[in-house]
């Protein structure tokens, strides 16, 4: 319980929110998606844009590895994460105001949410300090060793 512990404690509630939520797509949601879901089922938006069938079966490698590699970046808190993390989630946010507008006739929604994630993309942009290669195993290991005076 204490390594759990460990994991979310250098970093604020809704950053570690973000990891856990990329943690779930890159391993649970992702490979089902991938590999169960049909290609006719198949959708996946981009700018906002939806593709469906074999484009956005073939599309879902990217959105794969761009999760995959949010986890990683925040467990790690790694530098690179600042400033791609907050770019990505302003991608989402406009691609959200502009599927709403193309696919489900209300900007409201679309407008709503494009103010969540555009808040969450200055959060993001913010929070430059947090991203300092966070070294997790180092400090369980210095945190084990005996005190040398």
């Amino acid at each position: 319980m204490e390594n759990i512990k460990q994991i979310f404690k250098d970093r604020p509630h809704w950053m570690n929110a973000i990891m856990v939520f990329c943690a779930y797509m890159t391993f649970i949601y992702m490979p089902f998606d991938l590999f169960y879901k049909s290609v006719a089922d198949d959708q996946e938006v981009w700018f906002g844009f939806m593709l469906t069938g074999w484009y956005a079966k073939a599309t879902e490698p990217l959105h794969w590895l761009i999760y995959g590699a949010g986890f990683y970046g925040f467990l790690k808190m790694k530098t690179w994460m600042w400033p791609w993390a907050s770019v990505y989630v302003a991608q989402v946010a406009i691609g959200m105001l502009v599927w709403s507008l193309l696919y489900a006739g209300s900007g409201i929604t679309g407008a709503i949410a494009f103010v969540l994630f555009s808040s969450l993309a200055y959060a993001l942009w913010r929070a430059k300090p947090l991203f300092n290669d966070l070294k997790l195993e180092e400090a369980e290991v210095s945190a084990d060793e005996p005190e040398t005076t």
